[in-house]
């Protein structure tokens, strides 16, 4: 069914774009755009749908492991990519030496707060145990978003990346549950609430825009994904046309249609 829906979306996109590509000035550009496996591919082919209409030839180029795609592109085999967050890019262009630049927002997956049993996140009792992811950067994510509707406060040093010890003000004894972000929709029953990324969230069933007590602001949200190329490349024409493609109207319709808000618009 899911994949009949894709191509009916993919169709329509194609015929509505392509009414208006007949006038469109012909280019003969090709960027090769490196994505991860899985959702982000179709959401890739909307956007080379909408570049072609641009005069620009997306070919795509799909990874199985995160630490794939920038080393491909700071060795010049691919133009950009499209996979991360800037934490992350920040992190790995440190460990490997890459000089690699975000030039903007393409979608977000919103981390939310998930409960059986409560309505409002104001709700959580003294003491609650709350389910957060035990990576470091979606464990972060979790307490950020706590911090940021005033439920905890977190060391001025955490930055980006805090950790449960980075927790400085707990007035209500929260207990935070470390445990793997795919494991926590099914552990949902034995918690008072948990963080939950949208693409998890998605597949045990939830609506990310109905069933959270709270959710992260999807809008210059520090863990949105972004386009990023070699630093060279920063102002290349095509490298405008690419993020303009995925900024587009197409795949904002196209995330809202076929995701169901587990991936939105970052910008």
């Amino acid at each position: 069914m899911i994949t009949a829906l894709f191509a009916v979306l993919i169709a329509s996109l194609c015929v509505t774009i392509g009414s208006r590509a007949a006038d469109a000035p012909q280019r003969t550009d090709t960027v090769r755009l490196g994505v991860i496996d899985g959702p982000e591919v179709e959401i890739a082919e909307v956007v080379k749908i909408v570049a072609a209409e641009k005069g620009l030839t997306v070919e795509i180029v799909t990874f199985k492991e995160y630490d794939q795609p920038n080393a491909a592109l700071a060795k010049g085999e691919l133009d950009a990519n499209a996979f991360q967050h800037r934490p992350f890019l920040e992190a790995d262009s440190a460990a490997h030496g890459y000089d690699l630049v975000s030039v903007g927002y393409t979608i977000v997956q919103p981390m939310g707060i998930y409960s059986r049993t409560l309505k409002t996140l104001r709700a959580l009792p003294t003491g609650a145990r709350i389910g957060i992811p035990a990576d470091r950067s979606n464990g972060g994510r979790a307490l950020r978003l706590l911090a940021e509707r005033a439920m905890i406060g977190l060391s001025p040093g955490a930055r980006l990346t805090p950790r449960p010890q980075d927790v400085m003000i707990n007035t209500r004894k929260f207990q935070f549950i470390e445990m793997p972000a795919e494991d926590l929709p099914a552990a949902l029953d034995r918690l008072d609430a948990a963080a939950i990324n949208g693409n998890y969230a998605q597949a045990a069933g939830f609506d990310p825009r109905t069933d959270t007590i709270a959710i992260e602001n999807r809008r210059s949200n520090p863990y949105g994904n972004i386009l990023v190329v070699r630093r060279a490349d920063e102002n290349r024409p095509e490298t405008r046309i690419l993020l303009d493609s995925f900024q587009s109207p197409e795949v904002s319709a196209f995330l809202d249609a076929r995701f169901e808000g587990a991936f939105m618009p970052a910008w």
